[in-house]
């Protein structure tokens, strides 16, 4: 039977579609309890228990609006040094604590041989997800539909790899990101296999601050290679650690929040309730 958790998220993340996809006829809280099959005064109660606002407070942090707002901030603080420093110490945080290093090519040769994988499934706000580490530090997250499956995407990435089911401290350390106050986490490492380009671009994704939002345009001339948008939109779609390397943060310059590995309902689902944990009136949970 699943959890409580996971069929709770089924039903917001199917309430948020259900959402973004009629925006211009701003549903009411009772239609869009309805679709999810229950009353408004549960699915009012656990939305909010999730997001930490109601499900009309929520709409704005997905509108284009809202997100082409961000974008405007963004391109400011691009040109702007005196931005990035005053953002709240809370959305900057993310880049402040999250540090990557790049696989050498002796530790993922033949498949990964030399390498040793923990790992172990963990529910998350968005869902349930596999989460792997090496003695280095995280090397893999996704969010999962089966486990089967899941396991089996994770030993394709390093079919040579010794793989035991279990949760280290690093891995520990790694989902407290969802559950407790960022400012009194550990330093998370990340130890990845990547290009030296997508390992730009990955790093590129730490500085956009949790609540904000980037383009592939704008991660382009991060990484001072204004001309390789359609080339970051590739190394974005091959990041390994899902939430922890914010690619759901990257959406089009008309304000769309476009498409996601994971589903696009998920990645609404995410940058909404990054929003309300940001928010001014609101403090991360």
């Amino acid at each position: 039977m699943q959890k409580q958790e996971q069929i709770d998220f089924a039903r917001i993340r199917k309430a948020i579609g259900y959402l973004n996809e009629n925006y211009k006829f701003q549903p009411t809280l009772e239609q869009a309890a309805e679709h999810v099959h229950l009353s408004p005064y549960h699915f009012q109660r656990m939305f909010s228990s999730w997001a930490g606002v109601s499900p009309k407070q929520f709409l704005r942090y997905i509108s284009i609006t809202h997100a082409k707002k961000l974008l405007i901030e963004e391109k400011a603080s691009l040109l702007d040094t005196t931005y990035e420093l005053g953002l709240s110490s809370t959305s900057r945080l993310h880049d402040l604590f999250i540090d990557i290093e790049g696989m050498t090519p002796g530790e993922y040769k033949n498949g990964g041989e030399n390498l040793a994988i923990n790992y172990s499934f963990v529910e998350s706000p968005f869902g349930k997800t596999i989460v792997a580490s090496t003695t280095k530090g995280i090397c893999y997250i996704a969010f999962v539909n089966d486990e089967v499956s899941s396991l089996k995407l994770l030993k394709d990435q390093y079919p040579n790899a010794q793989f035991q089911k279990h949760r280290d401290q690093i891995q520990q350390n790694a989902i407290l990101v969802f559950t407790q106050d960022w400012s009194r986490l550990d330093k998370i490492k990340l130890h990845i296999k990547g290009t030296d380009f997508q390992l730009k671009v990955w790093q590129a994704l730490l500085t956009i601050p949790m609540g904000k939002l980037s383009t592939y345009s704008n991660i382009a001339d991060k990484i001072n290679n204004p001309k390789a948008s359609r080339a970051v939109g590739s190394a974005i779609g091959d990041n390994p650690v899902a939430f922890l390397i914010p690619c759901h943060r990257v959406i089009k310059s008309t304000g769309l929040l476009g498409q996601y590995h994971w589903g696009c309902d998920r990645k609404a689902a995410m940058i909404g309730w990054e929003g309300a944990k940001t928010d001014g009136s609101t403090s991360i949970s």
